[in-house]
């Protein structure tokens, strides 16, 4: 009975190891009223100590922090996404390349109009990798919807 536990145990071990997959990054999305017809998008990255999340323009290698917007007639983007956080800048030989990342927070901020009177949703995804000083985790794309426009 024990070498039975013992060896179901062996075989577990690898497969909870792997159950908590890592997940160093969590996103909030929200909008923040300008005026009557400019709103903020808000898109921040909170970053797990030790971990780095690359910019958008990161440099040659890893897969940059990108976002795509879903088309709504309702609302136009003005303007490039801005980065809100601290920028590093560091040669690394993984990738044989200066990158450029972010450790913490980062806030991405894109401006938008909107037309009309009602209520609407900027829907789209974001795009990202984070690395620690021993491993890079695989692309990550998450979805999100954010409220604008109405009372």
């Amino acid at each position: 009975m024990k070498k039975l536990f013992t060896a179901l145990l062996l075989f577990a071990l690898p497969v909870l190891a792997s159950a908590q997959i890592e997940n160093p990054v969590k996103w909030s999305f929200a909008s923040k009223k300008i005026n009557d017809k400019t709103y903020e998008l808000h898109m921040t990255a909170t970053i797990d100590p030790g971990w780095h999340l690359y910019a958008q323009e990161a440099g040659e290698g890893p897969v940059p922090t990108s976002f795509k917007f879903s088309k709504n007639p309702l609302v136009a983007a003005t303007g490039r996404i801005k980065e809100d956080g601290k920028l590093h800048k560091a040669f690394d030989k993984n990738f044989d390349s200066e990158l450029k990342y972010y450790e913490n927070q980062v806030n991405f901020v894109q401006t938008v109009t909107i037309k009309g009177k009602a209520a609407t949703k900027v829907k789209g995804s974001v795009e990202f990798m984070v690395c620690d000083d021993h491993q890079c985790l695989p692309p990550k794309e998450i979805e999100f919807a954010i409220g604008v426009g109405g009372k």
